[in-house]
């Protein structure tokens, strides 16, 4: 993914809320999402720019565009964004280029006024899900977290074996992922409390959020057929945020022998802007395994990936309780992290969940795993922070604290890219609230 003249940081559009400092949507991102303009009216996809948002289904009406361009914002027009994602990069980044032009701020004539026509406030519309998503696939790739965790569930041997060997995942619920700005019920199950010689069944008591990016399949491969690393990221359309809400009491005693089930399959929040892999190409950095530790198989290795497999995305988890909101207070920022410190790429995601012959699908969620970096304010979940339970995580602005959520808390998670000769870009937020276990 090589940078081109749609990075270019002193590109300005004629939206002035595009170029105001800070925002998330500058004429340099262009992300692509799922909306509704208004109540009862159909979804439709659309480019986040500034404050508002593109409607690709009037700009596609309005017959503006040509070629590649034209046959994206087309597929664009539907319900979900499967079937623009399937077309795979030309038409993506034809489409992108096409928006890029007619945003700039010096662009004039039917085009850009057709463009402007389509505008609509997102403080108007009402995001959705940019896909439909067939399957979700959630890895686990952070060695320090799986340090951090392996060190409350085994203390002696926190690494397990294959760890540093493959990218460990599991088969995730599609169902019940959701869009950011609702909530979930907190999750009935088995849980046995230390020391007990059974089970008892009753309300999570060790809610727990992950701080996470997912991304998008784009073209899928046929069963039996697998993806080779240097192909895989010409089948990743982009990624977004996203919080793999954890059971931990319910997780860790259901694992005994297999992986997650009712720990995890209750709800996973994403948010609505899905970034593309082209508009985070200034960011991209080197994969890097030191030189001690097990190098990869060859399957999983190959020079592009080591050059710039990475994508240094700056992240951060917020937690407003009922506290902060009834008196006004702005939420407790509990750590920050890069998705530059994960063992495995995307690319090696990918391609090593095709490798015994799966056949992704187009809108397919494939999720990071938590994100945690080397330090201790760098943990991407409540049970590093406090250390399976045993520390209280202070929240200064209301003087609470916490060893895991209770209801009423919300999570929100935010990420954004920024560097030196390079537009800052950003994905918006991931926000979910928890509410009290619902009745049987």
């Amino acid at each position: 993914m090589a940078t081109d003249h749609t990075h270019d940081p002193g590109a300005r559009s004629w939206l002035a809320s595009a170029n105001a400092p800070g925002t998330d949507f500058p004429i340099q991102n262009l992300p692509f999402g799922v909306f509704r303009p208004a109540a009862g009216a159909a979804a439709r996809g659309g480019v986040a720019i500034g404050d508002a948002i593109v409607d690709l289904a009037a700009l596609s009406a309005a017959g503006v565009l040509g070629g590649v361009a034209a046959q994206g914002a087309a597929a664009c027009a539907q319900p979900v964004l499967n079937d623009f994602m399937a077309m795979g990069p030309p038409a993506w980044r034809g489409l992108r280029h096409a928006l890029f032009a007619l945003l700039r701020a010096d662009a004039g004539g039917a085009g850009a006024d057709a463009l402007r026509a389509s505008l609509v406030p997102q403080a108007d519309a009402e995001l959705l899900l940019p896909t439909r998503i067939g399957d979700y696939t959630d890895f686990y790739t952070s060695i320090h977290h799986a340090r951090n965790v392996g060190r409350v569930i085994r203390p002696d041997n926190p690494l397990t074996p294959n760890f540093q060997w493959l990218p460990i995942a599991y088969h995730g619920r599609a169902s019940s992922v959701v869009v950011s700005g609702g909530g979930f019920h907190r999750p009935m199950g088995q849980a046995r409390p230390p020391g007990s010689p059974a089970p008892l069944y009753g309300p999570c008591a060790r809610l727990d959020y992950e701080l996470e990016m997912g991304f998008y399949v784009g073209p899928g491969n046929a069963q039996g057929r697998r993806i080779p690393l240097a192909d895989a990221e010409q089948h990743i359309f982009g990624m977004c945020l996203l919080n793999d809400w954890s059971a931990r009491d319910h997780q860790f005693w259901e694992m005994d022998p297999l992986g997650p089930f009712l720990g995890k399959n209750f709800c996973t929040t994403v948010s609505p802007w899905v970034v593309t892999m082209d508009a985070l190409a200034p960011f991209r950095v080197p994969f890097e395994r030191p030189a001690d530790e097990p190098q990869p198989l060859p399957y999983l290795d190959e020079p592009g990936n080591r050059a710039r497999g990475g994508v240094d995305v700056r992240l951060e988890v917020r937690l407003e309780t009922a506290e902060h909101r009834q008196r006004g207070l702005p939420p407790d920022r509990l750590s920050a992290t890069s998705l530059r410190h994960q063992y495995w790429t995307p690319a090696q995601m990918l391609a090593q969940h095709t490798v015994g012959g799966c056949n992704l699908q187009s809108g397919d969620l494939l999720g990071t795993g938590t994100i945690s970096g080397p330090t201790e304010e760098e943990a991407g979940a409540i049970v590093e922070l406090s250390r399976g339970g045993t520390r209280q995580v202070a929240l200064p602005a209301t003087g609470e604290t916490r060893t895991f959520l209770q209801d009423h808390d919300t999570v929100i998670l935010r990420g954004w890219c920024e560097k030196a000769g390079a537009a800052r870009i950003g994905f918006g937020e991931s926000r979910g609230t928890v509410w009290p276990a619902a009745d049987a």
